[in-house]
């Protein structure tokens, strides 16, 4: 394999970075972050290193619940902007190597889109089967999505005199997935998106989506998922699905296609990502190796989202409820600090009590790990979550730009604005990007390091994972190799110093062990190398044979 020969699967290697454009930047001054704002901060991107921007809802919507509440498929909320701005962010990014994706979010509407609206007229409405309803709401309600929030999945609509199905809140009904007209209609909004140059979708709630209402039969619903796959190629050979599938992994695999793919490309993985929190409050990484040797192997097409932290509430829902406790006791001691019994609603600098050794292992980690990283807007720059904000929107703040009282975001009054900054020393005058951007020990140019690195290190997309057995468990130790080149990632959970033990002893004689963040070189003449590590620190080492042209 050939770094050509990758280009065509650019989503396995690219570096993602999501964003609320209605908290990035404001640039008519109205309090609201805008596409015209985004659009000054492509450069910033570029810059960052990220090669895919993936945009939280942008659809129009009566937001009760921040966009994933949309009322129009095909439109732009008019508080971000218009068609025409989206295409200008579209074509700027495409000049500077960063494709455009968004969120699909087609397992249910709001209450205020027309299709909605007409159903809910008469039980004879052209659109009455685009929702799921029944005359009687079943006794026994699967768990709910927003324990305390909401308190069945079945709302009465005393119009019709009928319950229709909402999964998440009552003001969000459910599609009929099972209605093949409302299948025709999510392909056309794909179809529509990408003729607009959207390279790719990130397909919300999946297991959600694709499951069939009670009693209806519309045989695999994994066929709907290959469907729209199949469509999607055929608009656009280049375009992708990113599937938020929150499931184990033996299950995860059915979303990929199974072993010969053919439905989503990349997914999330949460239990990885789980596994790594509990690892972090042990200080021991055995429940994150338990994980990653458990994926499942995968159809070339296909690969993981690596995340540390992303825009709903960090969950623990995989994990036992002791181990969930122990995160909790760990990262969220307060109550306030945790929702729905399952998940933190905090960034990863207040869990790690801001320790800049700790926080720069783990992104490290992520990038590391075989996959696509994701960032979540803010992580570059080590922002924190609002904590007078007790639920998802608490990690939702506008973007701090500089040390000013209104962080560059908006000159409107910050009563006007979608969120407000952390009150502590997380503030803009403490955490901002401008100042990171003049600060080569910042977390900014860390994380720009990082995505450098990782730029040069196409193994870590498409190369297969092993972990190298260490007698302190406080070690990860994994290398990474594919014809591409061949990596060795070592991670310290502990505050201590220790030793790591690379065996390479199936390497021939005259390799080399490259420091990638370093000017170490070690030879690999000896069975095994010995690398001390520092409290909290970390290693990427390329592994260089003789005769390799090998840029490191």
């Amino acid at each position: 394999m050939k770094p050509a020969d990758t280009a065509d699967l650019w989503w396995k290697s690219a570096i993602y970075y999501c964003l609320d454009v209605e908290t990035y930047l404001d640039a008519n001054g109205d309090g609201i972050g805008d596409l015209e704002g985004l659009a000054e901060r492509i450069d910033y991107l570029a810059d960052l290193g990220i090669t895919c921007l993936w945009l939280m809802p942008i659809y129009p919507t009566p937001d009760r619940d921040d966009g994933y509440d949309v009322s129009d498929f095909y439109g732009i909320d008019p508080r971000l902007g218009t068609h025409g701005d989206l295409v200008e962010v579209i074509r700027m990014a495409r000049d500077r190597g960063i494709r455009v994706i968004v969120d699909l979010v087609v397992n249910h509407t709001s209450d205020r889109h027309p299709w909605f609206i007409s159903a809910r007229r008469s039980r004879t409405s052209p659109y009455r089967d685009f929702y799921v309803w029944t005359d009687e709401a079943p006794a026994d309600a699967p768990n709910m999505i927003f324990p305390g929030e909401e308190d069945s999945i079945w709302e009465y609509d005393e119009k019709t005199e009928q319950y229709f199905l909402h999964t998440f809140y009552r003001h969000q009904p459910d599609l009929n997935i099972a209605n093949p007209k409302v299948r025709d209609e999510i392909a056309k909004v794909i179809g529509f998106w990408v003729k607009l140059g959207i390279s790719g979708f990130r397909v919300d709630a999946v297991p959600f989506l694709i499951e069939p209402p009670e009693g209806e039969d519309m045989g695999d619903p994994h066929a709907f998922l290959r469907d729209l796959k199949r469509f999607l190629r055929r608009r656009s050979s280049e375009s992708m699905l990113l599937g938020e599938v929150n499931l184990p992994y033996d299950e995860q695999l059915e979303y990929f296609g199974g072993p010969e793919g053919g439905e989503l490309d990349l997914q999330f993985d949460f239990v990885g990502m789980q596994a790594l929190y509990l690892s972090l409050a042990r200080r021991d990484t055995t429940p994150l190796r338990t994980a990653l040797e458990a994926r499942p192997d995968l159809p070339i097409e296909a690969g993981w989202a690596n995340f540390v932290r992303n825009h709903d509430e960090l969950t623990l829902d995989k994990l036992s409820d002791e181990e969930r406790e122990e995160v909790f006791a760990a990262f969220a001691p307060d109550e306030s600090q945790r929702i729905y019994d399952r998940g933190i609603v905090k960034r990863l600098p207040t869990m790690l009590d801001g320790d800049p050794r700790r926080i720069r292992m783990v992104y490290s980690l992520m990038f590391s790990l075989p996959g696509a990283p994701v960032l979540f807007y803010g992580e570059e720059i080590g922002m924190a979550e609002d904590a007078r904000v007790t639920d998802r929107l608490a990690v939702r703040t506008p973007m701090q730009w500089t040390a000013e009282t209104k962080g560059g975001f908006s000159t409107a009054a910050p009563s006007k604005w979608p969120g407000q900054f952390p009150e502590d020393g997380y503030a803009p005058r403490f955490v901002n990007a401008a100042a990171q951007r003049n600060d080569p020990d910042s977390l900014l140019q860390f994380v720009r390091h990082l995505t450098s690195r990782y730029r040069t290190s196409p193994e870590i997309g498409w190369g297969e994972l092993r972990i190298l057995a260490q007698e302190n468990d406080a070690l990860l130790v994994h290398g990474v190799r594919s014809d591409l080149g061949h990596l060795i990632a070592v991670h310290n959970f502990d505050d201590v110093p220790c030793v790591a033990r690379i065996d390479v002893g199936d390497e021939p004689e005259g390799t080399v062990l490259s420091d990638l963040f370093g000017a170490g070189v070690h030879r690999a003449d000896d069975a095994v190398v010995e690398i001390d590590v520092a409290p909290f620190g970390w290693h990427w080492f390329r592994v260089h044979r003789p005769g390799e042209e090998i840029l490191v």
